[in-house]
C-alpha cells in the first residue's frame, strides 16, 4: 500500500511542472485523492463488498468530481490531471504510467455485456474531452488527442484525433491516404482536399488567361 502512495505521488511530479512540494500534492491534487479512493474501493470489490465498494466511489466522486467505479482495474502511477468530468468504466483496465486530462470518458457503447470497456495499455496519454467507448485496446505508448472519440483499436504507438477518431501518426511517421482494412480516411479532410485541388486548378486557368499574346494585349 505505501509502495502504490509513494509511486503515485513521484507521479505527480514527474507530469505535472506545477507541483511545488509533497505536501502540497498530498493535500491539493483531487486526482491523486481519487486514485487512491479507487484503492481502497477496489480492494473491497474484489472481497464481494459491493455496496461498501460503491459507497467509497460515489463518496470520492462528490469530493474530486472523479467517478471511477470500484471494479476499475488501474496499473502503477497513473496521473490524473484538473481531473473534474472524468468517468471510468467497470470493466475498464488501464496500464502502467498512464497520463489522462479532465473530461476523459473510459465507457462503453451500452450494447455490450461482460468486457464493455476499453483496454488502455502502457504509457499513454489521454487528452481532455476525449471518449473512448468500447470493449478494445489503446495499445502502448499511443497519444489521444483532445476531443477525440475512439470507437475501434488502437495500435500500438499511435497518434489519434478527430471525431470519429482516426490514427494521424504510428512508430512517429505521418500515416498515408491510401485506403487500407485497417485504416479508413476522414470523408471530411477528403473533401477539403478535393476542393483544393479545384482550386489550384481554376487559379492555374486563370493565370493562363492572363498571359500576354501576340501585340501585347492579353486573353479575355
Amino acid at each position: 500500500m505505501f509502495r502504490h502512495l509513494h509511486s503515485d505521488i513521484n507521479a505527480v511530479f514527474e507530469n505535472d511542472p506545477a507541483a511545488r512540494s509533497r505536501f502540497e500534492v498530498v493535500f491539493t491534487y483531487s486526482g491523486l485523492h481519487a486514485i487512491w479512493a479507487h484503492r481502497i474501493a477496489h480492494k473491497l470489490f474484489r472481497k464481494g463488498w459491493f455496496t461498501f465498494a460503491r459507497i467509497v466511489s460515489q463518496f470520492s466522486r462528490f469530493m474530486t468530481g472523479i467517478e471511477i467505479h470500484p471494479g476499475a482495474t488501474i496499473g502503477e502511477r497513473l496521473f490524473i490531471d484538473h481531473g473534474m468530468g472524468i468517468v471510468i468504466g467497470e470493466t475498464c483496465e488501464i496500464g502502467d504510467d498512464v497520463v489522462i486530462y479532465q473530461g476523459v470518458t473510459l465507457g462503453g457503447t451500452g450494447k455490450e455485456r461482460g468486457k464493455r470497456h476499453p483496454t488502455i495499455g502502457n504509457n499513454v496519454v489521454i487528452g481532455s474531452g476525449a471518449k473512448v467507448l468500447g470493449s478494445f485496446r489503446v495499445g502502448d505508448n499511443s497519444n489521444i488527442g483532445s476531443n477525440a472519440v475512439v470507437l475501434r483499436e488502437v495500435p500500438d504507438n499511435c497518434t489519434v484525433v478527430g471525431n470519429p477518431g482516426r490514427v494521424v501518426r504510428r512508430n512517429g511517421e505521418r500515416v498515408g491516404d491510401r485506403l487500407d482494412h485497417k485504416q479508413l480516411p476522414d470523408p471530411v479532410i477528403e473533401m477539403f482536399r478535393e476542393m483544393q485541388k479545384e482550386i489550384d486548378g481554376l487559379k492555374s486557368e486563370l493565370e493562363k488567361l492572363r498571359e500576354p499574346v501576340a501585340g501585347g494585349e492579353t486573353r479575355s
